[in-house]
């Protein structure tokens, strides 16, 4: 047996040996009818053939060698002469381009046996389409590559665009940007992509460098190596193989080699210092490829204005020998003008691949310098040995890269892949960490203590600015303030504490970010003039234009003004996050490279994706189903739904109109009538400060909170059966009945059409109740019979009770106390009674056509009737909010009683409310919030862990916080438009439902 198997191995090796002969004698006489354009100088050269691994960190199974040495060896051999030759040439195809263009692309595949395709603009269906044929039409499978330095949305359309160099050059966690790379390396990997031409390796030390600047890391070696390293092993994890480009470096020019030949003047001793350190680094990490750039580096090259991309000593003595660097070689895209204007097609094919070039990228006309090239061996410009050097390395990265068992590329679901929800979940993180503050002036970020605040904003820019505003609207009242006229413009800012300037430039890589000669003028002036923030949207470089910092007293960099870096912006300013990034660049002699502040974080709610929190966010998805259900089945005409994780708001939508006819939509900023939720959000919180001041405790009788019930059968019920409703109290008594006659018309002894003395609690539009009938409110609940057996039952007389209580404590009204004490210092600022005194009717949900008390469409005007009657400020019903705010504050009960910093009440306090107190007694309640079910029915979905609380509202409203989960839920709808009928949106389960979503879309 053993005879035998040497036998077959004699052989096999005989076999090839014969082919390989057999081609040469073959290939030498083709050569010779093929005429050189032009005569070249015959350049001497050595090489040795490196069966290893080049040192690069590509995962290759053990005892694998043998087998790519074989298919190696075996493809080498079975090739004609043309065949290696074409090896050597990638050229450039377009997926937008038609079918003219790929049948050319398809003529050079059969008939000049090019080796790979770069591609450029398309998109990723087309491409991958475009692959698949061409893949099938190769003999030898083709290398794909794209240009994605910031992601395939550098070439193509439909894909993820992440942040540019510049914005990672400015963040310190590595793991963040070899993340990215692994991001990035798995989306060219689902393309079918072998190469990224990335990452940037230039040292931008030039802010004029016209083609580099953004793309490049930053100013400091060290700086762009780490973060070139760290890029490359996220991309290399995937087997996709990374590219460091352009050496010997780009960073210190002024031309765009596109367009002419840059030159580099410094010497040799400071290339090897400063431009090769990052590629020394990168190579000791095993990167994969090198583009070489055209450039003209007289200290490298003797030969004046000669393109170093095909140079002899740059290429073979500087990068092979010097640097000792084994793998591929590229030069750059040899259309470029900095290379095409020195030499004709054919040529500079030629002088690159005898530079030391392995692969022609972008060839102008790959028959001719196949032609050339041909010419030139036929003429001993270069030997078998010296092709056979390139394309052998060539076939070994191809199948490193797997080629050797290419499969066709699944384009079902491509873009849903290409653009998965944990790419937005990785931006987040990675502008949180890029954001950079370079001043900040007497602490002024975050902004705090919103009750003392009143802040403007002003855009300077020619770009979008809707995230930043309405996520800053998100965390205080910000007003937009806007003039051409600067002494105008001032006239108007001269009433706000703090004025916030954002500079918003197109987030396009190629548009002009610089401040012209008006916006300079603009920001000077209201710096001079203002408590100034500066949040800057654009490269850094901008702020070179600006020449006086010192009446900017918070300054932050933002790098690019995409929807997220907006919203984190924003979330810096007031604090959710804190300022983590350095400067990547110097800015004059203001800010040096590395300059960067750290701000304090604040537990304020922030934003970010699901994943970021272990949400799932394809399961969160199915919440928009279950809403458009209720929609659909006219529960509710809109809503919005907010969910909250760990701090983070996670989701928040807004579905439906204001009504079932044509109407507005419901925004985030749409307010509705949250009816019963107003005893946790105004009410309770407010009893749970006199409870911390001690002014009241859970044992606290009735009688002793309001002389009215002294002598009453109400005198002893304690503080903590009343708000746990297990006071025996009736559940309501509708007090406006006896205030109309039998049609259901307002009686003239209770009400007036228009305001008079002593008629001046307003109920709606044009009805006015008399100021006394409170007294009579309360003399009611005062005489009403208590239940004959003591159980749980739900009451309004509860919070109607502690409303009173709280204004003859404190002497104030319930809205201003809650408005003083919570709603203002949280930024709350859609959250308040009569919302009609504040804001426009136009961005308030309408509750109800009112048909049996007030006769008309009530919007802006509490539903309650009794809360209506205490003019629409009722302990029980009567606030108006939106998901944002009411989700702040859930989210201080979630934190026992703290939010911004602030500690608004003990954690006692929350405990002692957050108390189911006769749980044993089967009653569900805490003191003020109520608690999931003890049975098969309740107010939740069951999912919710027993220490989590909430309340729900008449209206079709839900609040729901869960301290195990950590989970925030709001529910906001008008249900009861146009009627509040039966209750569909309740006995469907609606609330509970998306409750149920959001509980399985836990992941940990």
């Amino acid at each position: 047996m053993k005879n035998k198997d040497i036998r077959i191995l004699f052989l096999y090796v005989l076999f090839f040996f014969v082919a390989s002969c057999a081609t040469q004698k073959k290939d030498k006489a083709i050569v010779k009818s093929i005429h050189t354009p032009t005569t070249i100088a015959p350049i001497v050269e050595n090489f040795v053939i490196d069966n290893s691994l080049d040192d690069v960190t590509i995962q290759e199974p053990i005892n694998l060698f043998s087998d790519r040495k074989i298919w190696v060896d075996s493809v080498y051999n079975s090739m004609t002469f043309d065949e290696k030759l074409g090896q050597l040439f990638m050229v450039a195809a377009y997926s937008n381009k038609g079918t003219p263009h790929s049948y050319a692309i398809e003529s050079l595949i059969a008939n000049q046996k090019i080796g790979g395709l770069i591609f450029f603009q398309g998109g990723p269906v087309r491409q991958a389409n475009l692959t698949n044929s061409y893949q099938s039409k190769s003999k030898i499978p083709l290398f794909i590559g794209n240009d994605a330095e910031w992601g395939l949305s550098m070439r193509l359309d439909s894909t993820y665009t992440y942040p540019w160099n510049m914005t990672l050059g400015a963040i310190q966690d590595m793991k963040l940007i070899e993340k990215l790379g692994d991001q990035m390396g798995a989306q060219s990997k689902r393309l079918g992509l072998q190469f990224n031409f990335g990452p940037v390796l230039d040292i931008n030390t030039n802010p004029k460098n016209p083609i580099i600047g953004f793309r490049s890391f930053g100013e400091d070696k060290y700086n762009v190596a780490k973060r070139a390293v760290a890029l490359m092993k996220g991309l290399q994890n995937q087997n996709i193989f990374a590219t460091g480009k352009h050496f010997p470096g780009h960073g210190d020019t002024e031309t765009d080699s596109h367009k002419g030949l840059p030159t580099v003047n410094f010497s040799k001793e400071r290339l090897e210092d400063v431009e090769f350190y990052p590629y020394r680094e990168m190579f000791k990490h095993g990167l994969s490829s090198v583009m070489v750039a055209h450039l003209n580096v007289p200290s490298l090259e003797s030969r004046s204005n000669y393109p170093s991309s095909i140079s002899y000593n740059v290429v073979t003595n500087i990068l092979k020998k010097e640097l000792g660097f084994k793998g591929l070689i590229f030069t750059d895209a040899l259309n470029m003008k900095a290379a095409s204007n020195y030499k004709k097609p054919g040529e500079i094919d030629l002088d690159a691949f005898l530079a030391g070039n392995d692969i022609l990228l972008f060839p102008e006309d790959v028959p001719l310098g196949i032609q050339t090239l041909a010419k030139a061996y036929e003429e001993n410009l270069f030997t078998e040995k010296r092709l056979e050097y390139s394309v052998k390395k060539i076939l070994k990265y191809k199948y490193f890269a797997g080629l050797n068992k290419f499969k066709p590329i699944e384009t079902n679901n491509l873009v849903a892949d290409l653009n998965d929800a944990k790419n937005d979940a990785l931006q987040y993180e990675l502008y949180e960490n890029a954001l950079t503050v370079l001043k900040n002036q007497e602490g002024i970020l975050p902004i705090q203590n919103l009750e003392k605040q009143k802040i403007a904003y002003v855009k300077i820019g020619d770009a979008s600015n809707t995230s930043f505003v309405n996520t800053l609207k998100k965390y205080a009242e910000v007003t937009e303030v806007s003039d051409s006229n600067l002494d105008s413009l001032q006239s108007k800012l001269n009433q706000y504490t703090t004025v916030i300037v954002g500079y918003h430039k197109l987030d396009s890589p190629w548009k002009s970010y610089r401040f012209d000669g008006n916006q300079l003028a603009k920001l000077d002036f209201i710096a001079k003039n203002n408590k100034t923030i500066v949040a800057v949207f654009a490269n850094p470089y901008a702020l070179l234009d600006v020449k006086d910092f010192s009446g900017i007293e918070g300054l932050v960099v933002s790098y690019q003004n995409s929807t997220i870096a907006q919203e984190v912006t924003a979330e810096l300013v007031f604090g959710a996050i804190a300022a983590k990034g350095k400067l990547p660049v110097s800015i004059n002699e203001d800010f040096k490279t590395n300059d960067g502040l750290a701000t304090a974080k604040l537990n304020i709610l922030g934003f970010t994706a699901p994943g970021n929190v272990g949400m799932n966010p394809k399961i969160l998805d199915k919440i928009e189903a279950v809403a458009k259900k209720a929609i659909a089945g006219k529960m509710t005409p809109g809503m919005q739904i907010l969910v909250a994780r760990k701090g983070k708001v996670i989701y928040q939508k807004a579905f439906g109109n204001f009504t079932y006819g044509i109407s507005p939509m419901v925004a985030d900023t749409t307010m509705y009538d949250v009816a019963s939720l107003t005893k946790i959000l105004s009410t309770l919180p407010n009893a749970m400060l006199a409870y911390d001041k001690k002014q009241i405790n859970m044992e606290t009788t009735l009688g002793e909170m309001l002389p009215i019930f002294k002598s009453s059968d109400k005198q002893d019920i304690p503080f903590k059966d009343l708000l746990s409703h297990y006071a025996r109290l009736k559940a309501w008594v509708p007090f406006y009945k006896a205030t109309i006659d039998s049609k259901g018309n307002p009686l003239s002894a209770y009400y007036r059409k228009t305001t008079e003395e002593n008629f001046t609690t307003k109920v709606a539009d044009d009805l006015f109740l008399r100021n006394d009938y409170h007294d009579t409110i309360m003399k009611i609940i005062a005489d009403s019979k208590l239940m004959p057996v003591k159980k749980y039952r739900y009451s309004d007389f509860t919070f109607i009770i502690l409303k009173e209580y709280l204004e003859k404590l404190t002497g104030e009204s319930l809205d201003s106390l809650s408005r003083n004490n919570f709603f203002k210092p949280l930024g709350a600022n859609y959250t308040m009674y009569n919302p009609l005194q504040r804001k426009s009717k136009n961005g308030i949900a309408p509750t109800e056509i009112d048909t049996y008390y007030r006769h008309q469409l009530l919007q802006g005007y509490v539903h309650d009737m009794g809360a209506a009657m205490e003019g629409g400020v009722g302990g029980h019903a009567g606030i108006f909010s939106n998901s944002m705010d009411v989700a702040k504050m859930m989210q201080l009960f979630l934190q026992k009683g703290n939010y911004g910093g602030r500690q608004y009440f003990s954690e006692k306090t929350f405990d002692d409310f957050n108390t189911c107190y006769f749980c044993a007694e089967g009653n569900r309640r805490g003191v003020g919030f109520d608690k999931p079910q003890l049975g098969a029915s309740g107010p939740t979905c069951g999912c919710a862990s027993m220490t989590s609380f909430g309340h729900t509202g008449f209206t079709g409203t839900m609040a729901w916080a869960d301290p195990e989960t950590e989970i925030v839920y709001v529910f906001l709808s008008n249900r009861t438009y146009p009627d509040a009928g039966p209750n569909k949106l309740s006995r469907e389960n609606i609330r509970e439902d998306i409750q149920e979503i959001i509980y399985e879309a836990i992941q940990y």
